[in-house]
């Protein structure tokens, strides 16, 4: 499975469980008007650090966090590869 369709997946699983109405997940799309809150991302980032075994803000080294839906996925696929 693909880092996009990993991600996108597990975003609607976490709103869906959450109640949480999504935006249309485009690249372009600012992670916060995704239609996720803080502790949305958060169970997020931990599904997918369980997923893959890998924690990309760790292992990125500085303070570098995603803004956008494309954001994300270039940043795990930048760990995963």
């Amino acid at each position: 499975m693909s880092a996009r369709s990993m991600i996108l997946d597990e975003i609607r699983a976490v709103a869906a469980e959450h109640d949480r109405t999504l935006a249309r997940l485009t690249d372009e799309l600012p992670l916060l008007d995704s239609g996720l809150d803080s502790l949305c991302f958060a169970v997020l980032v931990a599904r997918l650090e369980d997923s893959t075994g890998l924690d990309p803000f760790a292992a990125a080294g500085t303070a570098r966090y995603p803004k956008t839906i494309g954001d994300l996925i270039a940043f795990y696929d930048e760990v995963l590869v």
